[in-house]
């Protein structure tokens, strides 16, 4: 597409969007009494509209029926996480017995490594980016640690060559098949935080499963982001959580995949909890765990109902806009956002902001990454005080998100004659 840098082409380009009126079904922020750009759906998307009645319907129930709520309902709460399977399937490309909403993602992280996870004395090993977010690198840590290993000898963290900022496909390729004898999982981000680059999901797996280990992923900035197939991947597990691009909350209820292959084990390891025991005997308060077949078995405790009724919400929303619409908008979107940066750099005559997420579409998700080269974080304080919300993340990198769902060109024009 041939892009111009003009307030008339971006806004033909929202008069030409089919999910234009999505927007009017969030809440703003508000700077100077106007709404504000709002490009940080990568670190906690807009609330839905909708939200306040599904959980005011939720607290009328717990009021008019109390504990009967759990069954007398019309959302029953003993079966509320089943109302998100359908729609969670069809974002991470699953079954829905593969797929449950619950806990947080670190814990949910926690629970996967126990069932993934199982080293050996030769076979202990795992290889994930460098530049993981923080919260994965701790739970590696703790984990290998756990298990009686040292970090420096069981992690493998694949980092950039030298002055680039993101992972080539052969370098994460040739890591699997240089340690193959001793590797036990590969453990990687969808899409890394930091630079905004979306890894070859399903070539990792392939690779990570020819050596003979587990292959999962931590899928924080993909979930919502851009549509997989975990399934037909046969990626053996994933987490993600939910406040980012899937809109459900801060600190909202995260989710997980497992393959079918092995969610219907009953064998396979894991922590075992009352919500995760066979639906149909659970109430019979057995000794001796037997798991609901799927990725439900892997559940703990009950569903926190409230998370849940703002979680549904949202996702009736990727229901009706559909994931690869979304996909379709969101490249367009970032499209437009590298050609008015790159319009920048040209107006002043040198390269100022430099992207460092991927310029290949099926790189990268909605989030644009750069490195201001003079004064960042100036800069990003002043886009801020002239009501652009986007992120800054030390050392140097200013990321910005387009989001399908709620941004649109115009904004994206004026972020380029803003920045």
């Amino acid at each position: 597409m041939q892009h111009e840098n003009t307030l008339a082409y971006a806004q033909s380009l929202d008069q030409q969007d089919p999910l234009k009126s999505f927007r009017t079904a969030f809440l703003f922020p508000q700077h100077n009494g106007q709404d504000v750009i709002y490009f940080c759906g990568n670190s906690l998307g807009l609330q839905p509209k909708s939200v306040e009645k599904y959980v005011l319907e939720q607290l009328a129930n717990w009021a008019d029926y109390g504990v009967e709520g759990h069954f007398k309902t019309n959302t029953p709460w003993m079966y509320y996480q089943k109302t998100t399977q359908e729609s969670l399937a069809k974002i991470v490309g699953a079954k829905p017995s593969e797929v449950v909403a619950m806990n947080q993602l670190s814990v949910n992280l926690h629970l996967l490594m126990v069932s993934f996870y199982r080293p050996t004395a030769k076979r202990y090993k795992i290889i994930m980016e460098g530049t993981a977010f923080p919260s994965d690198q701790y739970a590696m840590e703790s984990q290998v640690m756990h298990h009686g290993f040292k970090p420096e000898d069981a992690i493998i963290e694949l980092m950039p060559r030298q002055g680039e900022y993101t992972l080539r496909k052969e370098d994460i390729l040739a890591a699997i098949t240089e340690h193959a004898d001793s590797l036990a999982l590969v453990m990687m981000g969808g899409v890394n935080y930091y630079s905004g680059q979306f890894f070859p999901l399903a070539e990792i797996t392939e690779a990570a499963h020819a050596v003979g280990a587990f292959c999962g992923f931590d899928l924080a900035h993909t979930c919502g982001n851009i549509p997989l197939q975990l399934h037909d991947w046969k990626v053996d597990f994933a987490t993600w959580c939910s406040y980012k691009y899937l809109n459900s909350s801060p600190g909202g209820i995260a989710g997980i995949y497992i393959h079918e292959k092995h969610g219907n084990n009953p064998e396979t390891p894991r922590f075992a909890g009352w919500w995760g025991y066979q639906e149909s005997t659970r109430f019979q308060m057995k000794k001796g765990f037997i798991p609901e077949p799927g990725a439900e078995g892997w559940q703990l405790s009950n569903v926190p109902v409230l998370q849940m009724a703002a979680h549904r919400a949202a996702l009736d929303l990727f229901d009706e806009a559909g994931i690869e619409n979304l996909r379709t908008k969101s490249l367009a979107l970032t499209s437009f956002m590298q050609f008015v940066i790159e319009e920048k750099n040209k107006s002043l005559g040198y390269e100022k902001y430099q992207i460092i997420t991927p310029l290949q579409a099926n790189e990268r998700g909605a989030q644009l990454s750069m490195i201001c080269k003079e004064g960042g974080r100036e800069s990003f304080d002043n886009l801020v005080a002239q009501g652009i919300i986007g992120d800054w993340r030390e050392p140097e990198v200013l990321r910005f998100a387009p989001v399908p769902l709620y941004n649109s060109f115009e904004e994206v024009y004026k972020f380029g004659q803003i920045i």
